[in-house]
Protein backbone atom coordinates (compact mmCIF):
# COMPACT_ATOMS: atom_id res chain seq x y z
CA UNK A 1 0.00 0.00 0.00
CA UNK A 2 1.01 3.64 -0.28
CA UNK A 3 1.59 5.52 2.95
CA UNK A 4 0.00 8.77 1.74
CA UNK A 5 -2.74 8.61 4.39
CA UNK A 6 -0.36 8.12 7.31
CA UNK A 7 0.12 11.52 8.93
CA UNK A 8 0.37 10.69 12.63
CA UNK A 9 2.90 8.58 14.52
CA UNK A 10 2.10 8.08 18.20
CA UNK A 11 5.00 6.98 20.39
CA UNK A 12 4.07 4.90 23.42
CA UNK A 13 6.98 6.30 25.39
CA UNK A 14 6.36 3.85 28.20
CA UNK A 15 3.84 1.20 29.19
CA UNK A 16 4.27 2.26 32.81
CA UNK A 17 1.67 4.49 34.45
CA UNK A 18 1.18 5.84 37.96
CA UNK A 19 -2.53 5.01 37.64
CA UNK A 20 -4.24 1.71 36.86
CA UNK A 21 -7.45 2.77 35.13
CA UNK A 22 -10.19 0.21 34.60
CA UNK A 23 -10.69 1.18 30.96
CA UNK A 24 -7.02 1.25 29.87
CA UNK A 25 -6.40 -0.54 26.56
CA UNK A 26 -2.66 -0.83 27.30
CA UNK A 27 -3.04 -2.25 30.82
CA UNK A 28 -1.03 0.73 32.12
CA UNK A 29 0.06 0.42 35.74
CA UNK A 30 3.03 1.11 38.03
CA UNK A 31 4.18 -2.48 37.52
CA UNK A 32 4.21 -2.38 33.71
CA UNK A 33 7.56 -2.51 31.89
CA UNK A 34 8.88 -1.16 28.61
CA UNK A 35 10.22 2.38 28.11
CA UNK A 36 11.82 4.02 25.07
CA UNK A 37 15.42 5.18 25.12
CA UNK A 38 16.66 8.39 23.52
CA UNK A 39 18.36 6.27 20.87
CA UNK A 40 15.09 4.50 20.05
CA UNK A 41 13.25 7.81 19.75
CA UNK A 42 15.92 9.20 17.43
CA UNK A 43 15.64 6.11 15.24
CA UNK A 44 11.83 6.35 15.08
CA UNK A 45 11.93 10.06 14.22
CA UNK A 46 14.46 9.46 11.45
CA UNK A 47 12.22 6.74 10.03
CA UNK A 48 9.19 9.03 10.24
CA UNK A 49 11.07 11.77 8.39
CA UNK A 50 12.18 9.33 5.68
CA UNK A 51 8.58 8.25 5.09
CA UNK A 52 7.73 11.80 4.12
CA UNK A 53 4.03 11.87 5.08
CA UNK A 54 4.16 12.17 8.88
CA UNK A 55 3.05 15.55 10.22
CA UNK A 56 2.36 14.84 13.88
CA UNK A 57 4.42 13.05 16.51
CA UNK A 58 2.63 12.31 19.77
CA UNK A 59 4.18 11.09 23.01
CA UNK A 60 1.86 9.01 25.17
CA UNK A 61 1.87 5.96 27.37
CA UNK A 62 1.31 4.70 29.95
CA UNK A 63 2.14 8.09 31.37
CA UNK A 64 4.75 9.97 29.36
CA UNK A 65 5.66 12.46 32.13
CA UNK A 66 7.04 9.63 34.28
CA UNK A 67 10.16 9.83 32.10
CA UNK A 68 10.25 13.58 31.84
CA UNK A 69 13.87 14.07 30.65
CA UNK A 70 13.31 11.54 27.86
CA UNK A 71 10.00 13.19 26.98
CA UNK A 72 11.65 16.62 26.79
CA UNK A 73 14.42 15.28 24.59
CA UNK A 74 11.94 13.57 22.29
CA UNK A 75 9.83 16.69 21.90
CA UNK A 76 12.89 18.80 21.05
CA UNK A 77 14.15 16.27 18.52
CA UNK A 78 10.72 16.00 16.89
CA UNK A 79 10.51 19.77 16.50
CA UNK A 80 14.05 19.93 15.10
CA UNK A 81 12.92 17.59 12.33
CA UNK A 82 9.94 19.80 11.53
CA UNK A 83 7.15 17.74 13.06
CA UNK A 84 4.23 19.05 15.07
CA UNK A 85 4.49 17.60 18.57
CA UNK A 86 1.79 16.52 20.98
CA UNK A 87 1.63 14.93 24.42
CA UNK A 88 -1.07 12.88 26.13
CA UNK A 89 -0.95 12.94 29.94
CA UNK A 90 -3.09 12.36 33.02
CA UNK A 91 -1.58 15.50 34.66
CA UNK A 92 -0.60 13.71 37.87
CA UNK A 93 2.24 16.24 38.10
CA UNK A 94 -0.05 19.28 38.36
CA UNK A 95 -0.30 19.33 42.15
CA UNK A 96 -0.34 23.15 42.37
CA UNK A 97 -0.35 26.05 39.92
CA UNK A 98 3.29 26.93 40.53
CA UNK A 99 4.36 23.31 40.22
CA UNK A 100 2.47 22.84 36.95
CA UNK A 101 4.19 25.93 35.57
CA UNK A 102 7.58 24.41 36.45
CA UNK A 103 6.71 21.18 34.63
CA UNK A 104 5.40 22.90 31.51
CA UNK A 105 7.72 25.90 31.17
CA UNK A 106 10.47 23.91 29.37
CA UNK A 107 7.88 22.68 26.85
CA UNK A 108 6.42 26.10 26.01
CA UNK A 109 6.91 26.95 22.37
CA UNK A 110 7.59 23.29 21.53
CA UNK A 111 4.33 21.47 22.22
CA UNK A 112 1.56 21.99 19.66
CA UNK A 113 -1.07 20.01 21.57
CA UNK A 114 -1.32 18.98 25.21
CA UNK A 115 -4.13 16.44 25.61
CA UNK A 116 -5.11 15.85 29.23
CA UNK A 117 -7.10 12.80 30.28
CA UNK A 118 -9.88 13.98 32.57
CA UNK A 119 -12.77 11.68 33.43
CA UNK A 120 -14.12 9.39 36.13
CA UNK A 121 -11.74 6.59 35.15
CA UNK A 122 -8.56 8.57 35.77
CA UNK A 123 -7.30 8.99 39.29
CA UNK A 124 -6.52 12.29 40.98
CA UNK A 125 -4.99 13.19 44.30
CA UNK A 126 -7.65 13.73 46.94
CA UNK A 127 -8.96 17.26 46.94
CA UNK A 128 -7.18 18.29 43.73
CA UNK A 129 -8.38 18.82 40.19
CA UNK A 130 -5.04 18.20 38.52
CA UNK A 131 -6.33 18.35 34.91
CA UNK A 132 -7.77 21.83 35.60
CA UNK A 133 -4.52 22.98 37.20
CA UNK A 134 -2.54 21.67 34.23
CA UNK A 135 -4.86 23.40 31.78
CA UNK A 136 -4.50 26.74 33.54
CA UNK A 137 -0.73 26.50 33.43
CA UNK A 138 -0.73 25.49 29.76
CA UNK A 139 -3.00 28.39 28.85
CA UNK A 140 -0.76 30.85 30.67
CA UNK A 141 2.24 29.51 28.75
CA UNK A 142 0.47 29.56 25.39
CA UNK A 143 0.48 25.78 24.99
CA UNK A 144 -2.60 24.53 23.07
CA UNK A 145 -4.49 22.30 25.49
CA UNK A 146 -7.60 20.17 25.53
CA UNK A 147 -9.24 17.44 27.61
CA UNK A 148 -9.79 13.81 26.64
CA UNK A 149 -12.90 12.71 28.50
CA UNK A 150 -14.35 9.20 28.29
CA UNK A 151 -17.70 8.52 29.89
CA UNK A 152 -19.28 5.11 30.30
CA UNK A 153 -20.97 5.29 26.90
CA UNK A 154 -17.63 5.86 25.15
CA UNK A 155 -15.65 3.00 26.69
CA UNK A 156 -14.21 0.48 24.23
CA UNK A 157 -14.08 -2.91 25.90
CA UNK A 158 -10.54 -3.99 25.12
CA UNK A 159 -7.49 -4.33 27.32
CA UNK A 160 -8.28 -4.03 31.02
CA UNK A 161 -11.83 -2.92 30.21
CA UNK A 162 -12.54 -6.32 28.65
CA UNK A 163 -11.77 -7.98 31.96
CA UNK A 164 -13.05 -5.48 34.50
CA UNK A 165 -15.88 -3.53 32.85
CA UNK A 166 -17.34 -5.76 30.15
CA UNK A 167 -18.96 -8.21 32.61
CA UNK A 168 -21.18 -5.38 33.86
CA UNK A 169 -22.47 -4.46 30.39
CA UNK A 170 -25.42 -6.02 28.58
CA UNK A 171 -24.04 -8.59 26.12
CA UNK A 172 -25.04 -8.43 22.46
CA UNK A 173 -25.16 -11.25 19.91
CA UNK A 174 -21.60 -11.89 18.73
CA UNK A 175 -22.72 -12.31 15.11
CA UNK A 176 -23.74 -8.65 14.86
CA UNK A 177 -20.13 -7.46 15.22
CA UNK A 178 -19.45 -7.63 11.50
CA UNK A 179 -17.15 -4.64 11.04
CA UNK A 180 -14.47 -2.62 12.79
CA UNK A 181 -16.21 0.73 13.37
CA UNK A 182 -13.28 2.57 14.94
CA UNK A 183 -10.14 2.18 12.81
CA UNK A 184 -9.33 2.72 9.15
CA UNK A 185 -7.38 -0.50 8.89
CA UNK A 186 -6.85 -0.34 5.14
CA UNK A 187 -5.48 3.21 4.97
CA UNK A 188 -4.53 4.16 8.55
CA UNK A 189 -4.10 7.85 9.24
CA UNK A 190 -2.14 7.24 12.41
CA UNK A 191 -0.37 4.30 14.01
CA UNK A 192 1.29 3.67 17.36
CA UNK A 193 4.84 2.48 17.94
CA UNK A 194 5.83 1.03 21.31
CA UNK A 195 9.16 0.77 23.17
CA UNK A 196 9.88 -2.59 21.51
CA UNK A 197 9.37 -1.22 18.00
CA UNK A 198 5.99 -2.85 17.35
CA UNK A 199 3.90 -0.77 14.96
CA UNK A 200 0.25 -1.03 16.01
CA UNK A 201 -2.50 -0.41 13.46
CA UNK A 202 -4.77 -0.91 16.46
CA UNK A 203 -3.46 -1.52 19.96
CA UNK A 204 -2.15 -5.08 20.13
CA UNK A 205 -2.26 -5.66 16.35
CA UNK A 206 1.22 -5.24 14.89
CA UNK A 207 1.97 -4.69 11.21
CA UNK A 208 5.75 -4.75 11.63
CA UNK A 209 8.65 -3.77 13.86
CA UNK A 210 10.38 -0.44 13.34
CA UNK A 211 13.51 -1.62 15.14
CA UNK A 212 13.87 -4.47 12.66
CA UNK A 213 12.63 -2.97 9.39
CA UNK A 214 12.42 0.57 7.95
CA UNK A 215 9.07 2.27 8.29
CA UNK A 216 9.01 2.89 4.53
CA UNK A 217 9.38 -0.87 3.97
CA UNK A 218 6.70 -1.77 6.52
CA UNK A 219 4.15 0.59 4.99
CA UNK A 220 5.01 -0.35 1.39
CA UNK A 221 4.58 -4.04 2.12
CA UNK A 222 1.47 -3.72 4.28
CA UNK A 223 -1.29 -5.75 2.64
CA UNK A 224 -4.35 -5.28 4.83
CA UNK A 225 -6.34 -8.08 3.20
CA UNK A 226 -3.51 -10.60 3.62
CA UNK A 227 -2.83 -9.70 7.25
CA UNK A 228 -4.00 -12.60 9.48
CA UNK A 229 -6.03 -10.33 11.77
CA UNK A 230 -6.71 -7.20 9.74
CA UNK A 231 -7.86 -9.26 6.76
CA UNK A 232 -10.72 -10.95 8.63
CA UNK A 233 -11.65 -7.67 10.32
CA UNK A 234 -12.04 -6.01 6.92
CA UNK A 235 -13.96 -8.98 5.54
CA UNK A 236 -16.48 -9.26 8.34
CA UNK A 237 -15.34 -7.65 11.57
CA UNK A 238 -14.51 -9.47 14.81
CA UNK A 239 -17.18 -12.08 14.04
CA UNK A 240 -15.20 -13.08 10.95
CA UNK A 241 -12.08 -13.71 13.05
CA UNK A 242 -14.12 -16.16 15.11
CA UNK A 243 -15.47 -17.88 11.99
CA UNK A 244 -12.22 -17.99 10.04
CA UNK A 245 -10.23 -19.55 12.85
CA UNK A 246 -13.11 -21.61 14.27
CA UNK A 247 -12.73 -20.12 17.73
CA UNK A 248 -14.83 -21.08 20.71
CA UNK A 249 -16.85 -18.11 21.91
CA UNK A 250 -19.59 -16.81 24.16
CA UNK A 251 -22.96 -15.99 22.68
CA UNK A 252 -22.69 -12.34 23.58
CA UNK A 253 -20.10 -9.58 24.05
CA UNK A 254 -20.15 -5.99 25.25
CA UNK A 255 -19.12 -4.47 21.90
CA UNK A 256 -17.01 -4.98 18.77
CA UNK A 257 -13.75 -4.40 20.65
CA UNK A 258 -14.64 -6.92 23.34
CA UNK A 259 -15.17 -9.74 20.83
CA UNK A 260 -12.08 -8.70 18.84
CA UNK A 261 -9.91 -8.58 21.94
CA UNK A 262 -11.01 -11.97 23.23
CA UNK A 263 -10.57 -13.55 19.78
CA UNK A 264 -7.07 -12.10 19.53
CA UNK A 265 -6.15 -13.38 22.97
CA UNK A 266 -7.14 -16.86 21.82
CA UNK A 267 -4.90 -16.54 18.74
CA UNK A 268 -1.74 -15.15 20.34
CA UNK A 269 0.19 -18.41 20.24
CA UNK A 270 -0.69 -18.85 16.58
CA UNK A 271 0.35 -15.31 15.60
CA UNK A 272 2.93 -14.23 18.22
CA UNK A 273 4.60 -11.60 16.01
CA UNK A 274 1.28 -9.98 15.17
CA UNK A 275 -0.64 -10.12 18.46
CA UNK A 276 2.01 -8.51 20.58
CA UNK A 277 3.46 -7.51 23.01
CA UNK A 278 2.43 -9.12 26.30
CA UNK A 279 1.86 -5.65 27.76
CA UNK A 280 -1.15 -5.12 25.48
CA UNK A 281 -2.72 -8.34 26.73
CA UNK A 282 -2.20 -8.01 30.47
CA UNK A 283 0.48 -10.69 30.66
CA UNK A 284 3.41 -10.87 33.09
CA UNK A 285 2.78 -7.97 35.41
Amino acid sequence: MTADALSGLHLLLTYQCNYECDHCFAWGSPSQSGTMTVETIEHILAEAEALGTIEWIYFEGGESFLYYPILQSGIRKAKERGFKAGIVTNAYWATADADAMEWLQPLAGLVDDLSISSDAYHGSDKGLNQPAIARRAAQQLGIPVDFISIDESAVLYRGRAAELLAPGVEAKDWKQFSECPWEDLRHPGRVHVDPFGHLHVCQGISIGNMLEHPLTEIMASYDADAHPIVGPLLAGGPAEIVRRYDLSHEEGYADHCHLCYEARRALRQRFPDVLTPDQMYGVNF
